[in-house]
């Protein structure tokens, strides 16, 4: 039988529908709730056990980087830390605090221009469930508008894992046996091996049995050089490198090949946000700020005591990118906790590079050749 996105669409289910929202109790137009600045807001309580099935959000702040500000969390069954904790914008598949239309199976950011965030990752929960909104912005949230759309049922089977979603973010370092040297495409000399995951950048590090479904992956890199040698390594209940599931290069995890810079928007993966091309060679441009995605719905990495998912920032970690990601997964509780978040301020958006950064750099180049009007040389 099919196991597609419809198969189940047409088996009778004893549950009873029900939709926590944000709509005017007094019957007014009114359907929003405010979010004072430095307040968490409980959304939504739910009792007993039941399935989340749809969530959409819509915001209006005075604060342009409410998106990084607000915080998202979610607990089930009277766990005390959560198993979402997340920037809204990063979990919904808007990175740096951006507006831009997003399409996936399970996340979208829909028109207009990625205003209305959506997710339809099924959550279950046995004994409750919480959502709630921290304001750790500038600025008041004037308008919060979302739907909590989810099912009550008498119980849920034991196998049913409890989603989890997890941000993290590091401006990585150049980790490189010729030292501090961004020694991409061999720039500089031959290629470092990495037999390895040390220092790759981590999407995710679980415990207990559950299945990987995915990330969100964000990518600020200060330089023109393609980004993406790194290899994706999965770690499966603490075996050692190369582990279950190497990979060859981070275009390939996403599912596409060959340095790309363009939109592709499939349900499974693609790239939501490319920065485009400085000119119109091949081999210089990928500057800026990258969003791509993969989520493994119909092929998701299961384990049965931890995970270890993380990618190499460049061939054998060469690379300084300013790097951000969510992972999704589902688990057994209890649940470890995740790692501190970082503080606001820490997780504000480096600036943007542009064209007159570029043409600095250019003449510190120059200048580093003696000056003149040689290039090449």
């Amino acid at each position: 039988m099919s196991q597609g996105p419809l198969s189940n669409i047409a088996k009778i289910i004893d549950a009873r529908s029900k939709r926590i929202s944000s709509y005017d109790r007094k019957g007014g137009n009114g359907d929003n709730i405010q979010i004072p600045q430095g307040e968490t807001v409980t959304l939504a309580q739910m009792e007993g056990a039941g399935i989340v099935k749809h969530i959409w959000i819509t915001i209006s702040s005075k604060d342009e980087m409410h998106r990084r500000n607000l915080v998202l969390r979610a607990y089930w069954d009277g766990q005390e830390h959560p198993s979402i904790e997340s920037p809204i914008g990063e979990f919904f598949g808007q990175g740096w605090g951006m507006k831009y239309n997003f399409i996936s199976l399970p996340l979208a950011a829909a028109p207009a221009g990625g205003n209305a965030l959506v997710c339809y990752f099924p959550m279950p929960f046995g004994k409750g469930a919480k959502f709630t909104i921290e304001n750790q912005g500038t600025a008041d949230v004037d308008a919060f508008y979302y739907y909590i759309d989810y099912e009550e049922h008498e119980s849920i089977p034991d196998d049913m894992g409890r989603f989890h979603a997890w941000y993290h973010q590091e401006l990585t370092g150049a980790e490189s046996d010729m030292g501090d040297v961004e020694n991409e495409w061999t720039v500089f000399g031959p290629f470092a091996d990495n037999p390895s995951d040390q220092f790759n950048y981590l999407f995710c590090e679980p415990e207990g049995q559950g299945h990987f479904v995915g990330v969100n992956y964000y990518i600020n890199s200060p330089g023109p050089i393609w980004y993406g040698e790194g290899d994706d390594m999965f770690l499966v209940d603490g075996e050692a490198w190369p582990g279950s599931a190497h990979g060859t290069g981070t275009e390939d995890y996403f599912n596409q090949s060959w340095c790309p810079d363009e939109h592709y928007c499939h349900p499974y993966f693609g790239t939501a946000r490319a920065p485009g091309r400085l000119n119109d060679s091949p081999r210089f441009g990928w500057l800026g700020r990258t969003h791509v995605y993969r989520f493994h719905l119909e092929d998701p990495i299961r384990f049965k005591k931890s995970l270890r998912a993380s990618i190499e920032h460049g061939h054998a970690n060469c690379l300084i990118l300013d790097l951000a990601s969510v992972a999704y997964w589902y688990q057994t509780t209890p649940s470890k906790p995740f790692p501190p978040l970082p503080a606001v301020d820490e997780r504000q958006p480096r600036p943007e590079i542009g064209t007159v950064d570029v043409h600095k750099w250019r003449e510190a180049w120059r200048q580093g050749k003696g000056g003149g009007i040689q290039y090449g040389k």
